[in-house]
């Protein structure tokens, strides 16, 4: 009796040293806790947007020529109607120089045969009241009043002269014009393509030239920025806006959005995007201290659909397929998986409408081996600081 219970006491040691080293180990998991806080959801573009100028335009002549005048350089800031390009046009000149001189001379030709139509008209009054009284024939009468009345459309004659020639001047301030570029608005000279003596001539049709002069209207900016089609539906114009720049590190900027384009673009065939404006808020007030926006930075936005406040919401990137987390009992120390309901969400939290209470525990670090239902686990941070922000 006493040897069977000294074997059963080995079996017994045996058996307990043989659970012990191979129990279940507890895997080291981190925990967040289910807080109230608030949750948006929003979109964001799928391509690098950029900062574009609400007035941008791209100066030619119309005619070609040779540069005689650049009253600009690169980086000038110009007013509206400044005169910032002639070309060389001295055969205008002189055809509206001789223009005007023909004006002049038939101004004065006016006068004389104006003067010859007045006095033939008189000539030809007096003329009908002899003949009532018998002193001049018929036919001397008439012949007077004819006279008077070709003198009197010599005179009109003369006058539409006059307006022909102030037209011909018309028309070589319109020709003068054409070798002109002026300013259209109060802008910065962003570019120049030419230099004074140069040859420049306009963009034939078909042919991509470069401009003269590329004028930008750098007080009035805004971010133009590709969406998904999947997301087009959601835009609206109104709807909250935050822009990020890589120009400006760790700077957010607000916005709204201003305009959504009523097409799509198909930049590959798998690649279909809406352009959204974001018209910026105050962007001066809030950072001051940087140097100001130029056109073309690139830019990120994210457009907000909703929002709700203090609601409660996990981490977005606790949530596994269908909407399940991994919930910690303390009592057992093991996972338990349960599934909630979801509202509204974005990559960093989802809203929770059902499943899940202020306080819980649910597992962060999924991507861990052995992280799954009934596993024991070992919380790695304290419920203090669990909580999310």
């Amino acid at each position: 009796m006493r040897r069977l219970l000294i074997i059963l006491s080995i079996v017994l040691s045996l058996a307990a040293a043989y659970w012990w080293f191979n129990r279940p180990q507890a895997i080291s998991v981190v925990l967040v806790q289910v807080a109230q806080g608030k949750v948006e959801s929003s979109v964001a573009n799928t391509r690098a947007g950029s900062v574009e100028a609400c007035q941008r335009t791209k100066l030619s002549p119309i005619s070609g020529g040779r540069i005689a005048f650049l009253g600009v350089k690169k980086g000038d800031h110009v007013k509206k109607g400044q005169v910032l390009l002639k070309l060389w046009n001295d055969d205008q000149q002189a055809q509206s120089h001789l223009a005007q001189t023909q004006v002049a001379s038939s101004q004065q030709r006016i006068l004389e045969i104006c003067a010859i139509a007045d006095n033939a008209v008189r000539e030809a009054a007096r003329t009908v009241k002899l003949h009532e009284r018998g002193f001049v024939s018929e036919g001397a009468e008439e012949k007077s009043r004819f006279e008077a009345q070709a003198r009197r459309a010599a005179c009109d004659g003369a006058k539409a002269d006059v307006a022909q020639a102030k037209a011909r001047v018309n028309v070589t301030q319109v020709e003068q014009s054409r070798t002109v570029l002026i300013a259209p608005f109060d802008g910065i000279v962003a570019d120049i393509v030419g230099e004074l003596g140069e040859y420049t001539t306009p963009s034939p049709p078909g042919i991509a030239m470069p401009p003269a002069i590329d004028l930008i209207d750098d007080s009035c900016l805004y971010i133009e920025a590709p969406m998904d089609e999947v997301d087009a539906p959601k835009i609206a114009a109104g709807q909250l806006a935050r822009v990020t720049l890589d120009a400006l590190p760790g700077v957010q900027l607000a916005g709204h959005v201003k305009r959504v384009a009523p097409y799509i673009v198909a930049v590959e065939k798998q690649a279909r995007t809406v352009n959204v404006e974001v018209a910026l808020e105050d962007f001066a007030g809030k950072v001051s201290h940087h140097p100001p926006l130029l056109v073309g930075y690139s830019a990120d936005v994210e457009i907000v659909l909703a929002s709700h406040d203090k609601v409660l919401r996990v981490p977005t990137s606790t949530l596994q397929e269908g909407n399940k987390v991994l919930v910690y009992q303390a009592a057992t120390k093991k996972l338990e998986q349960r599934s909630i309901k979801t509202g509204i969400s974005n990559w960093e939290y989802t809203e929770v409408l059902d499943g899940l209470k202020q306080g819980d525990r649910i597992v962060a670090s999924l991507e861990r081996e052995g992280v799954k239902a009934g596993a024991l686990v070992t919380p790695e941070n304290p419920p203090s600081a669990n909580k999310t922000k």
